[in-house]
């Protein structure tokens, strides 16, 4: 005889919907109207990233973020003899708290070599593409390794690019990686964020700018599609380069004036990295430039 008092194993479960029916047949009854009910049921949407401050170190990265007039720094801490030889006021909102090294160890890591200062900073906002649009600028497609970016912004930097241009999605954000692999760079290259990249190569595109593809498949090298395409010396150039693996999508290949390869054939291509290639790519555009 079968024993009917304790819980059965294969017993129906109460649906997961069943308190939004009630309260939507509740609603129903209320009056609540179609749209309503829609709105109610829609589902919500993410908004940005929250901009979580983060930790720069390092004489080098500290002043240069303390002299960016856009950056926002909450709190400097620093040895007596790195306040010293940081040579510059901070601003008067600034906490500055003296430390002994041993507190930026256990703060940065026991391996960071901070030179006995760190400043925490909070994310820089967001820049649009807009007019005027930059003479000389890097276009990152899907490129998300923060090493990567970071290298890149401090080639940008040394190479006087006008701007970095990335995507708000697919990419990398600005985090105390980034910012360590920029070495500073943060505070001299603009990053434009766009939400269409094809849509934005256009937008340069019509204003002028020579936009150009770097891919490993192209069958023109790149100082061959500069001296091609570019009207004139102190025409605009954008150099696009593509996510390391996969390289640049179809449809930003598509949009670009010309896609073009680097001077390099065999091992010699394939060990370059993103970063690495964007060097080459913009020592070989500003030595045409000159």
């Amino acid at each position: 005889m079968n024993d009917d008092t304790g819980p059965r194993k294969n017993a129906a479960k109460p649906r997961s919907n069943f308190k939004r029916l009630k309260a939507s047949q509740a609603a129903k009854k209320g009056g609540e109207t179609k749209a309503e009910r829609a709105k109610r049921f829609a589902p919500k949407a993410k908004g940005p990233a929250p901009e979580i401050p983060y930790h720069v170190h390092g004489l080098h990265a500290v002043r240069a973020a303390l002299g960016n007039p856009r950056r926002k720094v909450f709190k400097l801490m620093a040895t007596p003899n790195a306040l010293q030889r940081l040579d510059m006021q901070p601003h008067a909102s600034i906490e500055v708290e003296t430390v002994h090294p041993k507190a930026l160890d256990e703060l940065l890591g026991d391996d960071t070599v901070h030179q006995g200062i760190a400043a925490l900073i909070k994310p820089l906002p967001e820049q649009p593409l807009e007019a005027p649009f930059p003479k000389f600028s890097i276009v990152l497609d899907q490129v998300t390794d923060p090493h990567n970016v970071g290298a890149i912004l401090r080639s940008a930097a040394a190479f006087d690019a006008d701007a970095l241009i990335t995507t708000t999605r697919h990419a990398a954000r600005e985090t105390a990686t980034l910012a360590k692999a920029a070495s500073g760079a943060f505070e001299l290259v603009p990053i434009l964020t766009v939400r269409n990249l094809a849509d934005s190569l256009q937008m340069l595109k019509d204003a002028g700018t020579l936009a150009i593809g770097l891919d490993g498949e192209a069958t023109t090298e790149l100082p061959a599609a500069l001296k091609a395409f570019r009207k004139s010396s102190d025409q605009p150039v954008a150099l696009v380069m593509g996510s390391e693996g996969k390289g640049l999508r179809q449809k930003t290949m598509d949009t670009c004036t010309v896609v073009a390869k680097l001077p390099l054939t065999g091992d010699a291509l394939a060990s370059l990295n993103v970063s690495n290639a964007a060097v080459l790519a913009m020592y070989i555009a500003q030595r045409q430039d000159g």
